[in-house]
């Protein structure tokens, strides 16, 4: 819930309160409130999505009873009531029926410990009076957003980009660096941004702020690739979670009973809870638990695309099997049917993401959201995570090929990857194959790192300007994580550990946070819950990916609650017709966003070698339909973020 900004070491009086308020307006539209102490030049602001007691008393920014703690905060404390218990014991009384409150009272207790005993998602801003400081934390899975910039004796963070616009410490600069990875992966693997100083806090970071200068910057949670542990109290939320002895049957029951219990937590509101059904596996899981704990029916969302489109593009449509696991789950089923209209709302996509970030299932959650929002239901379920955690990937089972190529000489397999280049974008089946042999030439950490770019590193500079092409250097963050993690581990668990803090947490978890708020609705995430973490990981490869088969374990261990044709349905991603809808209602902003002389006045990409991009596409000569989308969403970006083109409210 909510939008969350925090300021140290301006005066209150020249930050423009009422402009940061608007920006965060959608992801709060119950109400907004703002907090500041002159004396401290700080300021805190707050939008809210009311969720937990609706009333008036849950409005933030919530100051302690005795003045002295003051928090703004974006997201949900699932065992908050658990936490309250405990509290009062201790003699803590309490006003209002927020997690917020707990927070607060948990803060006195433990102080900055106290995140540690956080099971939620959440961004945070604590303003401790007597100490002087600010406390800023991010939920360990980096579920809820949160940007942040420091300079000129200054300290600013919020849950979106857009609300750091206007702070005399923030002079808007394209990050060149970022650019070059988004144009690679369509995401960022770092904690960049494209704007030069800003910066993304990391998931399961915190940082202490006095005096508008970061003293302490620490994890408080491992870092979900397991690279590296926490630096606070004793204990590890993310511990390798102890499979149960006995019959080897026992470990489907572990995993329903761990999902079941992570739905039933999740659940928690004060408003209806719906849930994102596409009948794939993921999302007909979390449905099938959540309609034990919903009030009356619960109420799912799918969305639908013309057959004859989403059968070019190679994609399966949703509809059909949403439509048979409601009918299997006795759910409420509510479908919006989208067309080409939806590829008009691309700027209005990227201004929400606050990074170019080109993927339009962003624009499924958004429209899934509205829709969501207009029935009442202002808290969503997604199954996001569980292709992360169980191994639902098309290049998770395209592993079993490493130690074939692994024994391939490098000459071979860089032939064979030439060859694959070579083919034609269509059909779909040639486009895939294109893709499964794509860095088969590269060394074994190279094809891990690989499977999630669009374009390799040397294609994607050559895209760039000649003069920024020489100042780049070269930024390797996914090899970076697999150098860095234990060794012993399987090339499946290393890809899951990749898919688990850059894939999942910089792109799916961002756009379906942002998308969502957009449309003033919560996302949550049961598969993301530390226990069910903790299952997924302590199972074996064999039983995550067995006879070809993804999600083995997770399958089986739903079988007593959803059919077959469910459960052994092809892998189709959340996807849009986005070839088709390039050569068709995309032209036009294609090519207006990326004619030569639109990219010679930014000076950010070779108008050159983009135009042979756009011609191979037309020709289908290879698969450069997302990269070409990256570049129309980097100039949509700046044209919003630096030139001040951004879209009305």
């Amino acid at each position: 819930m909510c939008g969350l900004a925090a300021i140290v070491g301006l005066p209150p009086a020249s930050i423009d309160g009422a402009r940061i308020l608007a920006a965060l307006a959608h992801r709060g539209p119950d109400g907004r409130g703002a907090w500041s102490d002159d004396a401290a030049a700080v300021a805190l602001f707050h939008t809210r999505l009311a969720i937990l007691d609706l009333s008036a008393h849950g409005a933030q920014p919530m100051t302690s009873a005795d003045g002295r703690l003051v928090l703004t905060y974006n997201g949900e404390i699932y065992n908050f009531r658990a936490l309250r218990s405990e509290l009062v014991a201790r003699g803590h009384r309490f006003r209002t029926g927020t997690d917020t409150e707990v927070i607060l009272a948990l803060y006195r207790e433990e102080g900055a410990a106290m995140l540690r005993r956080l099971d939620g998602i959440f961004a945070l801003a604590l303003f401790d009076r007597d100490r002087g400081a600010l406390l800023v934390a991010r939920d360990p899975m980096g579920v809820k957003p949160l940007y942040a910039i420091e300079g000129g004796g200054a300290f600013a963070c919020a849950s979106e980009l857009k609300a750091l616009l206007g702070l005399p410490i923030l002079r808007p600069a394209l990050d060149v660096q970022a650019i070059a990875l988004y144009t690679r992966f369509l995401w960022c693997p770092s904690a960049r941004t494209p704007m030069v100083g800003v910066t993304k806090v990391a998931p399961g970071e915190a940082l202490l702020v006095e005096g508008g200068a970061v003293v302490r910057r620490w994890r408080y949670a491992p870092d979900p690739a397991g690279t590296i542990g926490p630096e606070l109290g004793d204990g590890d939320p993310d511990e390798p979670f102890l499979i149960e002895p006995g019959p080897s049957n026992r470990l489907p029951a572990q995993v329903r009973e761990a999902l079941a219990a992570a739905v039933e937590r999740q659940m928690v509101a004060d408003v209806p809870v719906g849930a994102f059904l596409s009948g794939g596996v993921d999302s007909s899981a979390i449905a099938a638990f959540a309609r034990h704990h919903a009030a009356g029916r619960l109420r799912c969302f799918t969305i639908d695309f013309d057959p004859a489109l989403a059968q070019e593009e190679g994609i399966t449509r949703d509809r059909p099997f949403a439509e048979a696991a409601a009918r299997h789950l006795g759910v409420d089923l509510d479908v919006i049917t989208v067309g080409p209209e939806l590829a008009e709302e691309l700027p209005r996509m990227v201004w929400h993401l606050d990074e170019p970030q080109a993927d339009p299932a962003a624009l499924n959650v958004l429209a899934i959201s509205r829709l969501a929002r207009r029935h009442g239901i202002t808290v969503l379920l997604s199954g996001a995570g569980g292709d992360d955690l169980f191994s639902g990937y098309r290049r998770h089972r395209a592993l079993a090929l490493e130690p074939l190529w692994s024994r391939t000489p490098a000459r071979l397999r860089r032939a064979l990857e030439a060859a694959g280049a070579a083919l034609p974008a269509r059909p779909a089946a040639l486009r895939r194959l294109a893709k499964l042999v794509a860095r088969v030439g590269e060394d074994g950490d190279g094809r891990l790192a690989g499977a999630f770019e669009w374009l390799p590193r040397a294609r994607a500079r050559t895209l760039l300007h000649p003069d920024h092409r020489r100042a780049l250097r070269d930024e390797e963050p996914l090899r970076e994580a697999l150098a860095a993690m234990p060794p012993g581990l399987s090339p499946l668990e290393r890809t899951l550990r990749l898919e688990q803090r850059f894939f999942l947490i910089e792109h799916n978890l961002n756009y379906t946070d942002k998308m969502s708020m957009a449309a003033g609705v919560e996302t949550r995430v049961p598969f993301l819950d530390p226990a069910l973490r903790g299952l997924a990981r302590a199972i074996p490869d064999r039983l995550r990916i067995r006879r070809g088969a993804v999600k083995w374990i997770l399958k089986e261990a739903l079988r007593p609650l959803l059919p077959p044709s469910i459960l052994d349905r092809p892998k189709t991603g959340f996807g849009v017709p986005l070839r088709a809808w390039l050569r068709g209602p995309l032209r036009p902003l294609l090519h207006d966003l990326l004619a030569p002389a639109s990219l010679r006045r930014r000076g950010l990409f070779d108008p050159d070698a983009v135009a042979g991009l756009i011609a191979d596409q037309e020709a289908a000569r290879g698969d450069h339909a997302y990269p070409l989308l990256a570049l129309m969403c980097a100039e949509i970006w700046c044209r919003q973020f630096l030139d001040g083109d951004a879209p009305a409210p």
